[in-house]
C-alpha cells in the first residue's frame, strides 16, 4: 500500500512484548510466556501484593535481574524506532506496554511507559518514584524517608489505571499514522488505540510476528520478526519523506 505522508505528519507507535522478545526477554502471553508459569493474580495484582508481598518482590527481582543481564540488549527494531524519532521531520511519540528500558538504551526519548518501568520503584506512602537497579524487599528503605516496607515495583498491575492516558489519547487524536508493533491485541486500553486512531483519520498498520486479535482493525499489516520488518518499514517511511 502506497502511503503518502507529509513531512510534518504525526506518528504514534505502540510497542508490546514482541519487540523485546528477540532481545532475550520473556513475553507474558505467548504459549510459553510468563503467565503460563505463574498465576498473574498472585504476582500482578494489588490483592496479590497485599496477600504475599515477599512472593511479588521475588518475582519482580527475577525480572529486574534478567533485564540487567549483559546479554539483554536492544535489537534492530528498537534501533530503527530511535532512528525514526531522530530523523522524521514531524512528531514521533513512542508508547510502550513494556516495562523494560530497551527503547531508552536504543536512543528513544519521546517515550511513554504506560505500564510503568521495571528499573523504578514507587513509595506507596509519598508517591515518589525512584530509579532502582537492585533487589527490592520489605526491608528496603525509601531514599527520602528512610522508612522500610513502603516501596513497591513501579509497574501497573491488573486492576490499576495505566499511566499517561490523557497524553496518549491526545496524541492519538492528532496522529496521521498509527503503528502497532509486537502486541497481542487483547490487553485494554492499548488494544483500543487502533480504533481511536482510525476514528480521527490516521492510517493504521500492524507490524507483528503473526496477526493479533485486533488485526482486522488495521488498514495495513506486515508479519515477520520485529528485527526485520520494523527496520524495513522505517526505511520506507524515511525514504518517502
Amino acid at each position: 500500500m502506497q502511503l503518502n505522508l507529509s513531512p510534518e505528519a504525526s506518528i504514534v507507535i505502540l510497542t508490546g512484548a514482541g519487540i523485546s522478545k528477540e532481545s532475550g526477554l520473556d513475553t507474558f502471553r505467548d504459549a510459553d510466556g510468563i503467565w503460563s508459569k505463574v498465576n498473574l493474580e498472585d504476582v500482578a495484582t494489588p490483592e496479590g501484593y497485599r496477600r504475599n508481598p515477599v512472593m511479588v518482590h521475588e518475582f519482580y527481582n527475577a525480572r529486574r535481574r534478567s533485564l540487567l543481564n549483559a546479554n539483554v540488549t536492544p535489537n534492530a527494531a528498537h534501533a530503527a524506532l530511535a532512528k525514526l524519532e531522530k530523523e522524521w521531520p514531524g512528531t514521533v511519540l513512542l508508547v510502550t506496554q513494556n516495562i523494560d528500558d530497551l527503547h531508552e538504551r536504543a536512543g528513544s526519548s519521546n517515550l511513554l511507559h504506560m505500564h510503568g518501568e521495571m528499573l523504578k520503584v514507587r513509595c506507596e506512602r509519598t508517591g515518589e518514584i525512584f530509579e532502582w537497579r537492585e533487589d527490592l524487599g520489605l526491608e528496603s528503605r525509601s531514599p527520602t524517608t528512610n522508612e522500610a516496607g513502603t516501596l513497591r515495583p513501579h509497574v501497573v498491575w491488573f486492576g490499576e489505571m495505566p499511566l499517561y492516558m490523557e497524553e496518549i489519547y491526545e496524541a492519538l487524536s492528532d496522529a496521521d499514522l498509527f503503528i502497532s508493533i509486537g502486541t497481542s491485541g487483547n490487553v485494554y486500553p492499548a488494544a483500543g488505540f487502533v480504533q481511536e486512531a482510525r476514528m480521527h483519520g490516521a492510517h493504521t498498520i500492524e507490524l507483528n510476528l503473526e496477526p493479533s486479535e485486533g488485526a482486522t482493525l488495521f488498514a495495513e499489516k506486515r508479519y515477520g520478526p520485529a528485527s526485520e520488518i520494523v527496520p524495513d518499514y522505517v526505511e520506507e517511511l524515511l525514504g518517502a519523506c
